[in-house]
């Protein structure tokens, strides 16, 4: 089947530069008509992309316009058609937030790449943390706590020295953020059939929010948390630009450092 392309991009001056050459190069058509939607942009854009698109189920292609680029694609002007015409699909699965704040209001967000559970004030948050019913931790002190998902483990849940997942493992990481006690808990892997629930143990005086990639929910009383597997993404990647690579890279690397 001929690829017929919608093409979405952040504004920023690397991202138009793409797009210029994009549009000269491919035909494009509207959403409704596509199969692939091209994100041209960051991560964070193409995590919004992927939120705001997903009930259209395409497949998405991105191409980095900013810094990092986990979830992208490289750009390359000689090689941009061969390397789409020969990308795999990598499928992936968010996990499904849903929220009751201090005011018994319900909010619900799916995040792709972790949720994480933060202090919102200058007082550590004092939260107890279940999976299926048993106790994780009955009271962890802290400056919060990440869930996060195999795709997103090499984001935030990396920089809070928690586990790399293979994308394929089955698992969810909980890693906790700046731990006080108890100081020497490093968090616990679980798997992705598991229901977390997040509970703060002194709305009052120790105010936390809960935040779904970049959606966030001030004021959280409970948080629960599950794999949806009835949402499914599906990324394009290039054959020497793999999800399953990049993570192993960073598996290595974190191997290298720590020895």
């Amino acid at each position: 089947m001929k690829d017929k392309i919608y093409l979405v991009f952040d504004k920023t001056k690397n991202s138009l530069k793409i797009k210029n050459f994009l549009i000269k190069k491919i035909q494009t058509t509207t959403l409704r008509k596509s199969n692939i939607i091209i994100v041209l942009g960051g991560d964070g854009f193409m995590l919004q992309t992927l939120k705001k698109l997903y009930k259209f189920k395409r497949s998405f292609y991105g191409i980095n316009s900013g810094n990092y680029g986990f979830l992208m694609n490289k750009f390359s002007k000689e090689n941009f058609l061969k390397n789409l015409k020969a990308s795999h699909i990598i499928k992936i699965y968010p996990l499904q937030m849903i929220v009751k704040t201090k005011s018994d209001q319900i909010k619900k967000s799916i995040a792709i790449n972790e949720v994480s559970i933060l202090r919102q004030s200058k007082q550590a948050s004092s939260i107890s943390i279940s999976s299926n019913k048993k106790n994780v931790i009955k009271n962890l002190i802290s400056d919060g706590v990440l869930v996060s998902t195999p795709a997103g483990c090499t984001a935030y849940n990396l920089s809070a020295h928690g586990p790399i997942l293979d994308l394929d493992s089955k698992k969810l990481a909980v890693t906790p953020i700046s731990p006080f006690r108890p100081r020497r808990w490093r968090g616990t892997i679980i798997s992705d059939k598991s229901k977390i629930i997040i509970k703060n143990l002194d709305c009052n005086k120790r105010p936390i929010s809960a935040v779904a990639d970049n959606y966030e929910v001030r004021n959280a009383k409970t948080i629960t948390i599950q794999s949806n597997k009835k949402i499914i993404f599906e990324l394009l990647y290039d054959n020497n630009n793999s999800l399953y690579k990049k993570i192993k890279i960073e598996q290595v690397r974190k191997e290298t450092s720590n020895n």
